[in-house]
């Protein structure tokens, strides 16, 4: 008789199996048992257990006589059956089982559990247990051919399977399963999808290979549908809602990352509350419980957080208690920003420690310890601080260490640290080196120089880690501008050049408004000296145009070639002067509707304006700039200021002379809770250094004033603040009558520029949740105000004489306007002309040609220089007449206001604003929506 013991179902059901007991040896041991004990009661003995296929069969028992001794049983023989992958010498190591040992139903069971325990079989079993031939029979688990991931969408499969432990070619386990499912889950709970259910399945291949599948169904995103707020008197649900990260599920924070549940920011809203209610006065504060409810459907979570408030509190007496002897304790105490009889508040203890730990830092204490010791007053309600100072040592600089840096050589990093190695350690010199380093753009954000114990109590390890980024950029990209239409861009930088820090570009740019080429070179250490120099050589091609309708007309071209030498040094840690040379050759013509059939510029159409810009001219200019710059970046920076003064004198020889003045400043501050606040101010005024070329011409030309509008005064449109011209045609009823056209889409607008002009912007950038962050986007708001004006009024192009009856009185229209003569053509000299009568042709006699002289009667005879005859001639007039107006010149403030996104597009850089002009000066364009793509802003 053979008997099985299926260990796969004893590991399902946990029955006990017995086997090996005296079910084949029981005469034997009845033949040589002794005799009983009189007092020994009757043994029942398991008959063996028979298990195969999930079936179950038990033997009668036998009984055995009183006192028996049992036989001990042997392993005769151990074999292994079933194995494929596995030898069987493997798989009798994951037993106890050794042919000649003893065996009993606890040997084997043991031995069972133990294969279990491998997770390498699906099924074992032992069979032969009669007659010691053990057999251990055997299925291997299914090797895993492929992992497959379905209807995920709101996690990549990419870092599913990273998390999960299952792979091809490892071994197939359910418990494996189990525990790659658990962390599906942890992952889409990370997620806020508290709803998510992953159905495994498995797919049986031959050679005993199975595909395992991940069947996953995402459901929505569990939201904070609720926050319950209880137990709080003091400050509404509201007030304590708009303190913490997470916030309620609602329509217009759809973009918002903040309403989906996270466990870990339900503890640091926590703490969030226990830091605002500190803040108020409230040092007995306390959270009691905190609870997230998830709703019935999976897809909401309500949470109710109770509250005990407590009494509020005043600060007590505030003393400071240095043991360094070179702080003056009463002095130290002043200087905190917290006073006795103020309400207490918790974020200003901190602040008052970081003051004091900076303080040390300044006088060279590195590693200062501030410790506040409290003493509350339950009775009087108040909070009496002692910060205490521990002695220290003075700090040395003992070694500054850069690591990270593979590219950027040592000497370009050392150069921006404002301490040196042997130095006395200052915090604000450290600080300032951090931002310096920040401010090269070379490295990954947010560097901080950490400071490490050095070999002694008394020096200190600044270790700086970098992380290099790109440094070099090649754009090419195409894309269209409400400013400049289709652009064609190409630009390639270095940055770090070499990794010496220096700086290489050249770009070209194409589009309808402009066109250029430049090539530019910076050595930010000459000769390793701090001292600054470059170079720029350029081709600009730029149109100016303006608008008839939807019509745009280009009305002058400005082609300049140049080059600019520039130096600079640094005059203290934030002050700097710079200076420069640029000599350009402009070529201002206009465009060929403007000009005669001989190439002279049409007054009449150009307007006397454009006319007067048209010539060749060089440009040579000196400059200098003085600056003082204490932003903590120059790429994007969330705190300090910049002022920049500089001037530019241009008649160093050329053809051009006046005196430009730039005025710049700029101040940036962190808001809290990431919002940005800034306010940047411009202005400037060129002065004249030549007389006027005549009267009603302004003696800087059109082309070197300053021109306001899109995209630095967002809500107007490009050149569409300042001095301009209107010329509105005048439109004849039937009845003879003329009207000037207001429609301002039919009037030609020319800009002039100005010689003075101010401009203004306060502006708050709006933190967005993370996954906003991710896209790139940052939205702000803005107000700005600005003007352009200071020049002199040019002269009408025409002036129309007023028609006359034949009686010589003059005509008014019905509305009493007078009515105008139309424009009478004028030769090179300016004398008026007319066209002489014209004789028709008949059948005896050709016809004569009206011809132009400036004959009122008669003609000019061959040879003769008066005019003879009586025939009077026809006025020679334009058949069209216009209105000029000059607006715009004033000082008086333009105001807008508006929202405006950046987006860091996968199209390039992408800019949108939408401004209302508020305060407007008559002749100005505004303009409500603006955006640019694939330009740089």
């Amino acid at each position: 008789m053979v008997t099985a013991i299926n260990g796969y179902d004893f590991a399902r059901k946990g029955a006990l199996l017995l086997a090996g007991t005296i079910l084949s040896g029981v005469p034997a041991f009845a033949q040589t048992a002794p005799a009983a004990s009189p007092s020994a009661g009757p043994s029942t003995a398991p008959a063996g257990t028979a298990t195969r296929n999930g079936a179950t069969r038990v033997a009668p028992p036998v009984v055995t006589p009183i006192g028996a001794p049992v036989s001990v049983r042997t392993i005769k023989t151990l074999r292994v059956e079933g194995s494929q992958r596995i030898e069987g010498e493997t798989v009798l190591s994951y037993t106890k089982l050794r042919v000649g040992i003893p065996y009993t139903a606890e040997t084997l069971d043991q031995a069972l559990k133990d294969l279990q325990a491998s997770d390498l079989f699906a099924d074992y079993s032992i069979a032969g247990v009669e007659d010691g031939n053990i057999v251990l029979r055997v299925r291997e688990n299914p090797i895993i051919n492929r992992v497959i991931i379905e209807g995920n969408k709101a996690l990549k499969s990419d870092k599913i399977t990273k998390e999960i432990k299952l792979a091809p070619r490892q071994i197939f386990t359910r418990t494996a399963v189990r525990q790659d499912i658990a962390r599906i889950i942890e992952l889409y709970r990370r997620q806020g999808r508290f709803a998510a259910v992953i159905d495994p399945k498995m797919v049986n291949l031959d050679q005993n290979r199975v595909d395992v599948v991940f069947e996953i169904s995402e459901g929505p995103k569990s939201k904070v549908r609720q926050i319950n707020i209880l137990g709080n008197e003091v400050f509404s649900d509201d007030q304590i809602r708009g303190q913490m990260a997470t916030k309620q599920s609602r329509l217009f924070r759809l973009l918002s990352s903040a309403t989906s549940y996270d466990q870990d920011r339900l503890s640091y809203d926590q703490q969030k509350l226990r830091q605002f209610y500190l803040t108020q006065g409230y040092a007995d504060f306390r959270v009691t419980s905190a609870v997230a409810e998830l709703t019935p459907d999976k897809k909401d979570f309500i949470i109710t957080y109770v509250v005990e408030e407590g009494k509020r509190y005043k600060f007590g007496d505030v003393t400071v208690d240095s043991q360094i002897r070179d702080f003056d304790n009463t002095k130290l105490a002043a200087t905190l920003p917290l006073k006795k009889g103020d309400w207490y508040n918790a974020k200003l203890v901190e602040d008052s420690v970081d003051n004091l730990s900076q303080t040390a830092g300044l006088f060279g204490y590195a590693f200062t310890e501030v410790n506040p010791e409290f003493q509350k007053d339950a009775e009087t309600l108040t909070m009496g601080i002692n910060f205490n100072i521990a002695e220290a040592k003075r700090t040395y600089v003992e070694r500054i260490d850069i690591n990270g840096n593979t590219q950027t050589q040592d000497k370009v990093v050392r150069r921006e640290i404002r301490l040196a190695e042997g130095d006395a350690f200052n915090s604000f010199q450290v600080k300032r080196s951090q931002d310096r380093i920040n401010s090269l753009g070379y490295f990954a954000d947010k560097m901080e120089i950490k400071q490490l114990p050095g070999s002694a109590p008394d020096r200190v390890i600044l270790e700086t880690n970098l992380e290099e980024k790109s440094t070099g950029e090649l754009q090419l990209s195409a894309g269209y501008s409400s400013l400049e239409r289709f652009i064609i861009q190409a630009n390639i930088t270095q940055r770090n050049f070499r990794g010496k820090g220096q700086e290489l570009r050249a770009g070209v740019n194409y589009s309808s408004y402009s066109k250029s080429i430049e090539l530019g070179f910076t050595e930010p250490y000459l000769f390793d000296k701090n001292i600054a120099v470059g170079g720029d050589i350029f081709r600009r091609d730029y149109n100016s145009f303006n608008y008839v309708g939807n019509d745009r007309q280009t009305n002058y071209s400005q082609v300049s070639t140049g080059f600019q030498l520039r130096a600079g040094v640094p005059l203290t840690e934030f002050w700097s002067l710079s200076a420069r040379y640029g000599l350009s050759y402009d070529e201002v013509s206009l465009d060929s509707q403007y000009l005669n059939a001989n190439g002279s510029c049409n007054l009449e159409v150009a307007g006397r304006y454009l006319c007067e810009a048209i010539g060749n001219r060089w440009t040579s200019s000196v400059g200098y700039s003085i600056s003082r710059d204490t932003l903590n970046s120059r790429l994007r920076p969330t705190a300090g200021s910049r002022f920049s003064f500089s001037q530019d004198f241009a008649g160093l020889g050329g053809d051009v002379k006046y005196l430009r003045t730039r005025l710049e400043g700029s101040k940036y501050a962190n808001l809290g809770s990431g919002f940005i606040g800034s306010i940047v101010a411009e202005g400037g005024y060129i002065h004249p250094l030549e007389s006027s070329p005549g009267p009603g011409r302004d003696p800087i030309r059109i082309t070197d004033r300053f021109y306001l509008g899109e995209p630095q005064f967002r809500g107007f449109d490009i050149r569409g603040v300042g001095p301009r011209v209107l010329r509105a045609g005048y439109v004849i009823a039937a009845d003879g009558s003329q009207s000037v056209q207001t429609d301002r889409d039919q009037i030609q607008d020319d800009a002039l520029g100005g010689r003075a002009y101010y401009l203004a912007r306060a502006e708050i950038e709006i933190p967005l949740g993370s996954g906003a962050r991710e896209l790139g986007l940052r939205p702000s708001i803005y107000a700005q105000v600005g003007s352009l004006f200071g020049i002199k009024k040019p002269l009408p192009t025409f002036n129309y004489d007023q028609a006359k009856s034949a009686a010589g009185a003059l005509l008014f229209n019905a509305d009493g306007s007078p009515t105008l003569l139309q424009n009478q053509y004028k030769d090179s000299g300016g004398n008026p002309l007319y066209l002489t009568p014209e004789v028709p042709a008949t059948a005896t006699t050709p016809g004569i040609a009206s011809v132009q002289t400036i004959c009122p009667a008669g003609v000019i005879a061959a040879g003769a220089t008066t005019c003879s005859g009586t025939t009077a001639n026809a006025r020679y007039l334009n058949p069209s007449i216009y209105q000029e107006t000059f607006l715009g010149n004033s000082a008086k403030p333009r105001l807008s206001v508006g929202i405006g996104v950046n987006w860091n597009s996968p199209f390039g850089p992408l800019r949108i604003d939408l401004a209302k002009a508020l305060l407007t000066q008559k002749g100005d364009d505004p303009k409500l929506i603006t955006f640019n793509v694939g330009t740089q802003f």
